[in-house]
């Protein structure tokens, strides 16, 4: 099939000269708004047992809660992705950032159930875009041949931001109180925005740039596009990574004390050590990546394989560690179900940036975002309820964790099979092209 070409020629601006400390700048930027993005997410989970125990709220209303956060995540990862093609990555990372902040507050004013899920919901709405439009900006300051590091460094900063926020927030949490934590990740995200508003700028692999080929402008209908079998295989990666890290942000914490009778300092240390395997695998398997392809060898297997056996491994670990009774044994496989998904997440932006034009990525990559993250409205508030409807709790964990195995593995599988950058770029008309 021949390249399509642009259906409106962008009109040129000047792209400003590729520089590497600024690009490396960006990098620090975005790995640290990672870092905050994944704190924010963690605090609820890691106050799960102090919150529940003040507000005597049942495990069905706690898992309502947690989902909350859900509730506009999805949407709004479509929306801000829409509109990325039309604002810059700087103003929308900085609205988003500052919304977090402001999303703390609630819970200062007035600890109840209400307050608590206004907070989660309108710190869901500004983190829905957060890994796909930082992801966007970091991908405007680096060419294709060179993301694959930068890539794992973004979404490491989400590992990065649970290994911290697990031992401080606890910290904070036990000397100062729960409400603490809020107000200290309400003040960081704060110094974040204003910082980012005076360094965050576009980089020069903007698609308004790209004028050269005309490749700024090239544009495909979005339904050929989302319905090519790269794209679903990326959603359903995703979808069977984030059914794992919804658990791991809502459950987890719980689990680990009230199941495993950890103190909090323990579970603490344990979600760091499992978010700094997920860290040690990003870095880990983005230069593995990189040499792949350096041998020729196809997107395909490189990218695609490598994303869609970690859903696998992680569902086989999740759905055998509950009735793993010796301890050490069952805590090395909740780290394999919890942290090994770590390696999807770049992985799955990767293989969808191959097959979408310049212009659309942003667009793309929050639909893809939205759509692969759905479980985090429905894995928690189910986990609470089964939890509640089951003989004993430790019998709902284990139901629950039978189902996320099976949603992850179903997943895994569905990559593995479809997931064929060369040969959808080709029918799609981008491979004589530029590759985005």
């Amino acid at each position: 099939m021949a390249p399509r070409t642009a259906t409106a020629q962008s009109r040129h601006i000047a792209a400003p000269a590729a520089d590497r400390r600024r690009a490396w700048l960006i990098t620090a930027m975005i790995v640290a708004f990672m870092v905050i993005n994944f704190a924010d997410k963690s605090v609820l989970g890691l106050a799960a047992v102090p919150i529940m125990e003040e507000l005597d709220l049942s495990n069905s209303t706690y898992g309502l809660i947690s989902s909350s956060f859900f509730f506009l995540f999805s949407v709004s990862g479509l929306l801000v992705g829409f509109l990325s093609t039309r604002i810059s990555s700087r103003v929308l990372l900085f609205v988003m950032t500052a919304v977090w902040a402001v999303a703390q507050l609630p819970v200062l004013v007035a600890a109840s159930v209400p307050t608590l899920m206004a907070g989660r919901v309108l710190l869901g709405a500004a983190e829905g875009p957060a890994a796909s439009m930082s992801m966007h900006a970091l991908y405007k300051w680096f060419p294709p041949e060179r993301r694959a590091l930068p890539s794992a460094l973004q979404i490491g900063g989400a590992a990065l931001g649970t290994l911290i926020a697990a031992p401080l927030v606890t910290w904070l949490i036990a000397g100062y109180g729960w409400r603490s934590a809020y107000a200290v990740l309400a003040v960081v995200s704060a110094c974040w925005a204003l910082l980012w508003w005076r360094v965050g700028h576009d980089g020069p692999y903007d698609h308004r740039h790209d004028t050269a080929t005309g490749a700024g402008g090239l544009r495909l209908p979005y339904r050929e596009i989302l319905l090519s079998g790269t794209v679903l295989g990326s959603i359903a990666s995703a979808f069977g990574a984030a059914w794992a890290l919804s658990l791991s942000h809502a459950w987890l914490p719980a689990y680990l004390r009230t199941q495993l009778d950890m103190s909090a300092a323990a579970s603490a240390t344990a979600i760091s050590v499992i978010s700094g395997l997920g860290l040690v695998l990003l870095l880990t398997v983005s230069p593995f990546v990189d040499a792949l392809k350096s041998r020729g060898v196809s997107s395909r297997w490189s990218s695609g394989a490598v994303q869609s056996i970690a859903v696998c491994a992680a569902g086989c670990a999740m759905a055998a560690f509950p009735f793993v009774d010796a301890t050490g044994p069952r805590l090395v496989l909740i780290a394999l179900a919890f942290g090994t998904v770590a390696v999807t997440i770049p992985l799955h932006y990767m293989t969808t940036a191959e097959v979408v034009p310049p212009a659309q990525r942003g667009a793309v990559f929050g639909i893809v975002a939205g759509l692969g993250t759905l479980p985090g409205l429905m894995a928690p508030f189910l986990t609470g309820h089964l939890i509640d409807t089951a003989d004993t709790p430790a019998d709902g964990y284990t139901t629950a964790f039978l189902t996320a195995g099976a949603v992850m593995l179903t997943a895994g599988a569905l990559a593995l099979a479809v997931i064929q950058p060369e040969r959808d770029a080709r029918r799609l008309g981008l491979d004589d092209g530029p590759r985005p």
